[in-house]
C-alpha cells in the first residue's frame, strides 16, 4: 500500500472564472506524458462557472449536494449525487450549484498540445443563471 500525503493546498477559485465562492482541490495533475488532471471543485450555494470549453471534453461527477448546468443552446438540467456528466470536445457549458444548496463534483479533463485543459468565456449572468425566471 502505498499512500501520498497531500502537500497541495485548497485555491479560491479566481473571479475570472466563476461567479460567487468556489473552492478547489486537486485530485491529479498531469505528470510525464500523461494529459489527465481532476479536482474536487466545492461551489457554494448561487456559485456557478463562467462558460467555458475543453479541448478533449469534460466529466463531472456529483459528489455532494444539487447543481444545475447548460450546454448552450440547451435547457439548464439539474444534477445530484452520483450523477455524471460529459460535455463533449469544444461545447460550451457552465455548471455550479443551485441558488440555495452547495454542489460539489469531481471535474476531469484532459490537457491539450499547449498544456491547458479549458478556455474561459464569460460569466453566467443571473438571467441565464435562473432560466429568464427570477433568482
Amino acid at each position: 500500500m502505498q499512500i501520498t500525503r497531500s502537500a497541495v493546498q485548497t485555491q479560491k477559485g479566481p473571479a475570472d472564472w466563476f461567479t460567487g465562492d468556489v473552492y478547489i482541490d486537486a485530485v491529479a495533475a498531469p505528470e510525464a506524458t500523461s494529459t489527465f488532471a481532476a479536482a474536487s471543485v466545492h461551489f457554494t450555494p448561487g456559485a456557478r462557472t463562467a462558460w467555458h470549453t475543453h479541448p478533449h471534453g469534460q466529466t463531472i461527477f456529483v459528489t455532494e449536494g444539487v447543481g444545475l448546468c447548460q450546454r448552450e443552446g440547451g435547457p439548464i438540467e439539474e444534477i445530484r449525487p452520483g450523477d455524471r456528466v460529459f460535455f463533449e470536445p469544444g461545447e460550451n457549458h457552465w455548471h455550479g450549484a443551485t441558488a440555495n444548496r452547495f454542489m460539489v463534483h469531481l471535474a476531469m479533463q484532459q490537457n491539450d498540445q499547449s498544456g491547458s485543459p479549458v478556455t474561459w468565456g464569460e460569466h453566467v449572468s443571473d438571467e441565464q443563471y435562473s432560466g429568464g425566471r427570477s433568482a
